[in-house]
């Protein structure tokens, strides 16, 4: 297949296996305007899907900066009731949405840090009723990439523009298994292997991890009582299955965030809020982050972890062998949602509800007396290495090896 013919198989892929749409469903598309052309191929594949309507929201980062830029905090603040209500209703109707990212990963550089915090801040008030719905899986939804010229000269720095692209392009093909025969089959083969590694950890039932590496992680994090493991897919309370993210790597659950002690050192930059932060650490004591540290962007990581009262603790743990398909490409993407499945991680802020048991069931303060975070926030942050070992706590003091040398034990 030529690069055309795999980026239709690519659009296919995402909305047929990631997204899953269903007959007669709305679907929504988040798309930026630089690919347009890879968005219409969404939309095309979403009405061949048998969509009752496609609605595409276009978004443009040179556009947002020049309004971080040029308004007010007053103004930042603010988000008009008409927009809370639109993405509000797509979530209450139940609307597949897929969101196609690939940004510039520095787009925000130098944009007043209070001007940002004050932007999150408000879009996660104004967007509560959805992205509930969101981390409780009540709708189908999936996050995929199309490259975009300056995030591509970020990767491969050394290459002139179309040829970055076009490298980046055949990254991202490899990553999500479009240049295998049969992208479908293998989709549906890696979920059966993600789903044998969640059986044995949720057999396991262990009552802590404990993190140890070269770089400076020593750390020991509790898990919440009745966590589940998930991987891959999830259901929809209608059982309708979907990816939410294209790719993924990661084996996952909710934490305890009151039980997290020690440190955890970064192992790959993080780029938030268009800015990047690189070489941080951060330390916990009773659950919450006590200390942190980076060398680059350390006022943007002081940003998310005061978001919130949640923000400080964590809501995610999430398990990638270092040797796996995207880390053995030797590529830094610069973007969480390649680097997240290239490495172990954590995120600060909201646990998802479906990783406890009858979690999508419980209330805000019922999930928060169980151990499971809540917040405005999710950010993963990655911490894999090549010698990273976790040994898996049982309630009763045995250890068990889950990670050696940074793979499964």
């Amino acid at each position: 297949m030529d690069n055309v013919e795999k980026q239709k198989a690519y659009a296919r892929l995402i909305v047929r296996t990631g997204a899953n749409v269903q007959q007669d469903q709305l679907t929504v598309v988040n798309c930026s305007v630089e690919n347009f052309e890879f968005g219409r191929m969404i939309v095309g594949e979403a009405y061949k899907a048998g969509a009752k309507d496609v609605i595409v929201f276009w978004n443009d980062a040179k556009t947002s900066r020049l309004r971080f830029d040029n308004v007010s905090l007053d103004v930042l603040g603010n988000i008009p009731n008409w927009l809370a209500e639109s993405r509000n209703y797509y979530a209450e109707n139940k609307a597949a949405v897929i969101s196609i990212v690939g940004n510039d990963p520095e787009a925000y550089k130098g944009v007043a840090s209070e001007k940002l915090q004050t932007s999150s801040k408000a879009s996660a008030k104004a967007f509560e009723p959805y992205y509930k719905k969101m981390m409780n899986s009540e709708f189908q939804w999936c996050v995929a990439a199309v490259p975009e010229a300056k995030w591509a000269r970020k990767v491969f720095p050394e290459l002139y523009e179309e040829e970055a692209m076009a490298k980046l392009w055949e990254a991202i093909f490899d990553a999500v298994r479009i240049s295998e025969d049969d992208a479908v089959k293998a989709w549906n083969d890696h979920k059966a292997f993600l789903a044998k590694k969640c059986r044995i950890l949720n057999d396991a039932h262990f009552d802590a991890m404990r993190y140890r590496n070269s770089i400076g992680t020593d750390f020991t994090v509790g898990l919440q009582k009745d966590h589940i493991w998930e991987g891959g897919g999830e259901l929809t309370p209608d059982q309708i299955y979907f990816f939410a993210n294209m790719p993924t790597e990661e084996i996952f659950t909710a934490p305890d965030c009151n039980r997290a002690e020690g440190t955890l050192v970064s192992s790959l930059p993080l780029s938030y809020q268009g800015n990047l932060i690189e070489n941080f650490s951060l330390t916990f004591h009773d659950g919450k982050v006590t200390d942190f540290h980076a060398d680059k962007g350390e006022e943007y990581l002081k940003i998310l972890i005061e978001t919130d009262a949640g923000s400080r603790s964590l809501g995610e743990i999430a398990l990638v062998p270092f040797d796996s398909p995207i880390s053995n490409t030797g590529i830094l993407f610069y973007d969480t949602l390649f680097d997240e499945n290239a490495s172990c991680h954590f995120a600060l802020g909201e646990c998802y509800p479906t990783t406890i048991k009858g979690g999508g069931e419980m209330s805000k303060e019922e999930l928060i007396a169980a151990g499971g975070n809540q917040s405005d926030t999710h950010v993963d942050f990655m911490i894999g290495t090549s010698d990273l070992e976790i040994i898996g706590i049982t309630k009763d003091g045995q250890e068990i090896p889950v990670f050696k040398n940074g793979n499964w034990a």
